[in-house]
């Protein structure tokens, strides 16, 4: 645990906790997400791109959900760190 927090840049346990939680509560309500998105789209599991476009629109829903949840739990500023990292790794530049 001293790795992870000092990778991340937290000094508590509670704050690592809710980190957490809020990763757990955006990976399962965004994976929830996902067929009713498709299927809202127009697009049934009898397609066969079903699970690709399923896929590619998790992206965007999980990084949105991140940022909302981890506001919800006070940890706003971590979570914006993170995401503004991660779009930089796929390619997207100034992000501030």
């Amino acid at each position: 645990m001293k790795k992870l927090k000092a990778r991340w840049g937290i000094s508590s346990n509670w704050q690592l906790l809710t980190i957490l939680i809020v990763f757990s509560i955006t990976g399962s309500t965004a994976a929830k997400l996902g067929e009713p998105l498709t299927l809202l789209l127009g697009i049934s599991k009898d397609f066969w791109l079903f699970w690709p476009i399923r896929i590619l629109l998790l992206f965007p829903t999980y990084q949105i959900i991140l940022l909302i949840v981890g506001w919800l739990y006070g940890e706003i500023a971590f979570f914006w760190a993170f995401e503004k990292k991660m779009l930089k790794r796929f390619g997207f530049k100034n992000l501030n």
